[in-house]
C-alpha cells in the first residue's frame, strides 16, 4: 500500500459547512490545527495564537488568502466534521505506514474527564496500541466504559492485525470479541474477572492444585518466573499456563481457545508486601509461559506509553473541547500527532521534548511536516 501523507488524508474529508459561509478552506483549517498541536497547542485559543504568530511560516505550505482563522472557526469546524469518517481516514493513514505489524496489540479505554458538562457524559475512547512499533492503530468513541463491549468489535473490524496477539482487560473478555479477533487471523489473551464468574472460578480452582505440582514447576514451557528490582521495590512475577483444557466447562463457547493461565505478582517495598493474582484465557499456540507473560506485560504499554502521555504531554484530561463532534475529533488529531512524533528518531527525548523542539526550531518542524504531513 502506498504511503499516505496527512495532507492526502485531509483531502478525503467532506466539507461540513454551508458553501456560502466558508471563508477559510477546510484543508487550511485542519492543517493549521495539526501544525499547532505538533507544537504543543491544546486549545482552540492557542491554535489561533500559533496561527497568527507563525503566519509567514505557514504560507510555505498554505495559501492563506483570507488570513488566519480565529478560535471560533476551528471550534465550529471540529464540531461539524464527521468523526467516523475522520477516524476511518486515520486508520487508513496508519495502515499505509505500518506494513509489517506484529507482536502485541493492546486494546483499552480512556476517559477525557473535562469533556463532560451538564448535558453530556465525558468522552470515552477505546484505542488499539501496537506495542512493538509504539503506534496508535485506531480508536473509537463510546458513551461510557460499559459500552466498550460493543465498541471493541467495531474497532477490530477496521484494523489489519493478522498474526498479532490482542490483549484486553476483563471488560473485553466476551465470546463475541474472542470470535472477532480470531476472524482477523489474530490471537488473544483475555483477563478473567467477575464478568465471567463461572469460568473464572473454574480456572481459579484448577490452578490451586496445578500450581503446586513439582512436574509443572520444573517444566519451562508451563512455568516461568521473573524478578525485577528498582524504585525502592522488588516484584516477583510467576506464571503458570495449561494447554490441556478438554475438561473446561463451556470451552466450546470461546472460538480458538487453547489454554488458561495464572500470574501471581508479589510486590515488596520497605513498608509492605502485596500479592495479586490474575487469571486469563488465551488462543495462542506453541507459546511458553515466559512468552505469554511477556505478552501480558506488553499490554501495559498502552497505559504507560499512550494514556499517560496523552494526559501529561497533550493535557487531554484538561481539554474542554466538548460540543458535538469537537471532543472526538480533537482526540483523533492528538493521536495523529502522537504517531508522527513517535516515528521521528532525529531528536532524542520525550514527546514533550519533540513538541517543544517543533515550536523552537522551524527547520525541525519543517522536516516533520514534509515527511509526514505535506506531499
Amino acid at each position: 500500500m502506498k504511503k499516505l501523507t496527512l495532507e492526502e488524508v485531509i483531502e478525503g474529508i467532506e466539507e461540513p459547512r454551508r458553501e456560502r459561509s466558508i471563508l477559510y478552506p477546510l484543508k487550511e483549517v485542519l492543517m493549521i490545527l495539526l501544525f499547532a498541536v505538533l507544537c504543543g497547542a491544546n486549545s482552540y485559543a492557542k491554535v489561533e495564537m500559533f496561527g497568527k504568530t507563525k503566519e509567514a511560516w505557514l504560507k510555505k505550505y498554505l495559501k492563506l488568502e483570507n488570513g488566519i482563522p480565529d478560535a471560533c472557526t476551528y471550534r465550529k469546524v471540529m464540531m461539524k466534521i464527521d468523526s467516523k469518517k475522520l477516524h476511518e481516514l486515520f486508520v487508513k493513514w496508519v495502515r499505509s505506514m505500518v506494513s509489517d505489524l506484529f507482536g502485541v496489540v493492546a486494546i483499552d479505554g480512556k476517559e477525557a474527564r473535562r469533556t463532560k458538562d451538564s448535558v453530556q457524559k465525558p468522552l470515552h475512547v477505546v484505542s488499539a496500541f501496537a506495542h512493538e512499533c509504539g503506534l496508535i492503530l485506531g480508536q473509537i468513541a463510546c458513551e461510557e466504559k460499559s459500552n466498550e463491549i460493543t465498541a471493541i468489535p467495531k474497532l477490530l473490524e477496521m484494523l489489519e492485525i493478522n498474526g498479532c496477539i490482542v490483549t484486553i482487560d476483563a471488560m473485553g473478555t466476551q465470546t463475541d470479541i474472542a470470535e472477532a479477533i480470531v476472524e482477523k487471523e489474530a490471537d488473544y489473551i483475555l483477563v478473567l474477572k467477575e464478568n465471567q464468574p463461572t469460568l473464572c472460578e473454574d480456572v481459579k480452582m484448577f490452578f490451586e492444585e496445578y500450581s503446586k505440582r513439582e512436574d509443572v514447576k520444573k517444566n519451562e514451557t508451563l512455568h516461568a518466573v521473573t524478578n525485577e528490582k528498582g524504585h525502592g521495590r522488588t516484584e516477583k512475577r510467576e506464571c503458570f499456563i495449561c494447554n490441556d483444557i478438554d475438561w473446561l466447562y463451556g470451552k466450546e463457547k470461546w472460538v480458538g481457545l487453547n489454554g488458561i493461565g495464572m500470574i501471581i505478582s508479589t510486590i515488596k517495598t520497605y513498608e509492605s508486601t502485596s500479592v495479586q493474582t490474575q487469571y486469563f484465557i488465551y488462543s495462542c499456540k506453541d507459546m511458553s509461559a515466559k512468552e505469554i507473560m511477556k505478552a501480558k506485560r506488553a499490554h501495559w504499554s498502552i497505559e504507560n506509553s499512550l494514556h499517560w502521555v496523552l494526559d501529561m504531554t497533550f493535557r487531554e484530561d484538561e481539554s474542554r473541547a466538548r460540543k458535538d463532534n469537537s471532543a472526538e475529533n480533537f482526540n483523533i488529531l492528538r493521536h495523529m500527532v502522537y504517531d508522527i512524533l513517535k516515528q521521528d528518531k532525529t531528536v532524542k527525548g520525550s514527546m514533550s521534548d519533540k513538541q517543544f523542539m517543533c515550536l523552537l526550531d522551524e527547520k525541525y518542524l519543517e522536516r516533520i511536516v514534509e515527511q509526514w504531513i505535506c506531499s
